[in-house]
């Protein structure tokens, strides 16, 4: 858990550095659930990630962060995802930034599980350094019966 956080750091400060880059962070909480075979457990899934935008609108990033049962945290499990995004809005001083997502998520506990995920959001900057960040997200595991592990996310984000 240490070695992505600090991973998770050192993208963010390569990201701010670079010349041709802007980079964004966030923290967030999402209520969701798991949904399998026609049935829903509430979840909560909290994390911070970041991002690098390297070209007009494209970006690459990583987030960590735990996701579990709403009534008992103590059964969450670890959850990685490094992702691509695709900005709709190319103009860093605008106040709208919509968003498109997807990539790699890695579940993890005492073993590990390999996902994919995909969503859509915005990011709302009310200032030049700090907005409000909401989401839809979904990491979907495909092995035999898929589940859908998804969540409409709430949080800050910064710049």
């Amino acid at each position: 858990m240490r070695r992505l956080l600090a991973l998770l750091l050192l993208m963010g400060v390569f990201a701010a550095i670079g010349p041709a880059q802007s980079s964004n962070g966030y923290v967030f909480f999402a209520p969701g659930g798991v949904t399998c075979c026609g049935n829903t457990a509430m979840t909560l899934h909290v994390g911070v990630g970041g991002e690098g935008v390297i070209g007009k609108g494209v970006g690459i990033g990583a987030e960590v962060g735990a996701v579990g049962p709403r009534k008992d945290l103590i059964d969450s499990v670890g959850i990685f995802s490094p992702n691509g995004y695709y900005h709709f809005v190319h103009r860093k001083e605008a106040k709208a930034d919509p968003f498109i997502t997807g990539g790699y998520t890695l579940l993890f506990r005492s073993g590990h599980i390999n996902l994919f995920n995909f969503g859509t959001g915005f990011n709302y900057w009310f200032l030049h350094h700090l907005g409000a960040r909401v989401e839809f997200r979904d990491h979907v595991y495909t092995g035999g019966t898929a589940i859908h592990y998804w969540g409409v996310r709430f949080g800050l984000a910064f710049r």
